[in-house]
């Protein structure tokens, strides 16, 4: 019988091949596993080029909704900021509702389905993500679409291994291919999305070369779906800097050691708030929908009147970027979005913090770029360079992922010259997270989940077996 590289079947898998005639071969089998990544990729990048899309309509609709009415300025204010409210108040009453399990980013529930640990309903998971994240994100609230990108992908590749049931790995391998392409499309960086995969979900990841190969071919054909509808740019409009000086590079490893003491300190607090709700929530619809009603118009006010406070901030990069501001507004608004994405992320909301972090590591590198060109004038040419640096080194102190901030940062910007200083920030931020202690930021919140199912569970049993003491007292 012919054989694939790396490619393995059940035993019982094997026999029927042997017993069905010609065309069921593991050569065969083989290429239907990589036709089936090739429709992950392209669905999970239509799917995510429609998201972004109804994101922008949706908020865009909405805000200019009553513009029409002619009403006082004041009157459309209250009117646009409590539409925030309520399609905020209805993304989490969906979750709530329908699928708990597409709070927050998802990333987590890819990672423990990766790992045996979570079983993915997509025909739940697909629309609710959709419809709910949509909602929230279009509110106005400080969250990202690429956590749920991924989760989205993830979601497509196990409904499309249903039709490869009989090949032993093809569930865990069409997810994981699934996730990239989410990833790639979210970010239009294909190399990250593989990368991501490899090095994020490394403990799940089950890699050997067929495995490898579907997800590369995911995501390449999520990127060609999305460049497609958006062009081949790069997602972000920044300048492209010159290489800085090799004396200078000792600046970036001290950035990339402030930023594995803040990735370390930015995971506790997202922990111990994600805590928080999920204890002042217990899973009450009335609570979960009330809170979504409050953040939706607190950052619809925002998105109205401080737009740098709204959103997930990938728009608002390239301003930073571009505009430069004093050093204290800088640190000003990194602390306000830093509150405000803690609040967000934490609150159970469907949406990620990808973009978000991305700009909190823009807005504090820039910060950091002005003191060092003030300090060292000689070494520091662009401050610029600096956000560039930070962007990377959140992402890496706090997802421990070090090789895909790098790339996912020089493919966004297209920045390919600043690999040397991005590994230096990268690096050293990772290094000294790792000397801190703690876990990466989606492994951690996996087993926060996974300890909050295990403590619901004898609870549970602990209520049926008073009802049943008391029920035999009755009879006796």
């Amino acid at each position: 019988m012919p054989k694939s590289p790396n490619f393995r079947f059940f035993q019982g898998g094997i026999l029927k091949h042997r017993v069905t005639p010609k065309i069921f071969t593991t050569q065969s089998d083989y290429m239907v596993l990589l036709g089936l990544s090739a429709i992950v990729g392209s669905i999970s990048g239509l799917i995510v080029a429609l998201f972004e899309k109804t994101i922008n309509v949706v908020a865009d609709y909405r805000i200019h909704l009553f513009d029409q009415l002619h009403w006082p300025v004041f009157i459309t204010a209250i009117l646009i900021i409590l539409s925030g409210a309520a399609i905020a108040a209805l993304g989490f009453w969906l979750t709530a509702r329908f699928a708990p399990e597409v709070s927050g980013s998802g990333i987590p529930h890819i990672e423990g389905a990766l790992d045996g640990l979570h079983d993915i309903r997509w025909w739940r998971v697909l629309p609710i993500k959709f419809i709910a994240g949509a909602c929230t994100l279009s509110s106005g609230m400080v969250l990202g679409r690429e956590g749920p990108s991924v989760q989205i992908g993830g979601a497509v590749g196990r409904m499309c291994a249903g039709a490869a049931k009989r090949y032993q790995h093809a569930t865990h391998i069409l997810t994981a291919a699934g996730a990239a392409a989410g990833l790639a499309a979210a970010f239009n960086a294909p190399l990250a999305g593989i990368l991501f995969i490899i090095e994020e979900m490394r403990p799940q990841f089950r890699y050997n070369i067929t495995s490898f190969k579907c997800v590369t071919l995911a995501t390449l054909m999520a990127t060609i779906v999305l460049r497609y509808f958006h062009g081949q740019q790069a997602i972000m409009d920044i300048p492209s800097f010159k290489v800085p000086p090799l004396e200078s590079l000792w600046l970036f490893l001290l950035l990339g050691i402030i930023f594995g003491v803040v990735g370390i300190k930015f995971n506790d607090a997202v922990l111990h708030l994600t805590g928080y709700f999920k204890r002042y929530h217990r899973n009450r619809l009335l609570r979960m929908t009330m809170t979504g009603a409050l953040f939706g118009g607190i950052f619809a006010f925002f998105q109205l009147y401080y737009p740098s406070l709204a959103m997930g901030g990938i728009i608002h990069i390239t301003q930073f970027v571009r505009e430069p501001m004093g050093l204290w507004l800088l640190i000003f608004l990194f602390v306000l979005r830093l509150v405000a994405t803690l609040g967000c992320f934490s609150s159970g909301a469907p949406g990620g913090v990808f973009a978000p972090m991305l700009t909190l590591g823009t807005l504090l590198g820039l910060a950091y770029g002005t003191i060092a060109a003030h300090l060292f004038p000689g070494l520091v040419a662009e401050p610029g360079i600096y956000a560039v640096a930070g962007m990377g080194a959140l992402f890496a102190a706090t997802v421990r992922a070090p090789v895909t901030g790098i790339i996912l940062v020089v493919e966004m910007t297209d920045n390919y010259q600043l690999i040397l200083p991005l590994l230096m920030t990268c690096l050293g931020a990772t290094f000294i997270a790792q000397a801190l202690g703690g876990s990466p930021l989606y492994s951690a919140l996996l087993k926060q989940s996974l300890l909050n199912k295990e403590n619901r569970q004898p609870a549970a049993k602990d209520m049926v077996k008073p009802a049943a003491s008391s029920t035999a007292t009755k009879i006796e």
